[in-house]
């Protein structure tokens, strides 16, 4: 018999009594990086990846938000809205790293986690 602690809060609770969000992504997929490309599976917790902005959207439930995702510690960054894994590429050899930010539809960051790699040399480039 399931208990009301084996399901999620329904989509109709308000978000202040909502589990806070979570972001839990994945290292690179390996057979993805000996080909020169990086995929990096992501998945959220408690928050609902959607194209949605602007503080109206603070209200909707469940939550809703976005990823900022910044490569190689660039200046500027990227926002993906999609749910799917991230994908990269053209990066050349060598080590890399991209932040992956979990954001609100106002743009604030709620979590955030690096991931590190290499890009392995592969036969035939230089």
């Amino acid at each position: 018999m399931s208990t009301p602690a084996d399901f999620e809060e329904p989509g109709i609770a308000a978000p202040a009594v909502q589990p806070p969000p979570r972001l839990v992504v994945g290292p690179p997929l390996p057979e993805a990086l000996a080909r020169g490309l990086c995929v990096i599976p992501y998945r959220t917790e408690n928050l609902r990846i959607v194209p949605v902005y602007g503080q109206a959207a603070l209200a909707v439930t469940p939550r809703i938000g976005h990823l900022h995702i910044t490569v190689d510690d660039a200046p500027w960054h990227w926002v993906d809205a999609s749910g799917e894994p991230l994908i990269i590429q053209w990066l050349p050899t060598g080590p890399h790293s991209i932040l992956v930010q979990l954001a609100d539809p106002t743009h604030r960051v709620i979590d955030a986690h690096t991931v590190r790699f290499t890009i392995p040399e592969r036969a035939g480039t230089h």
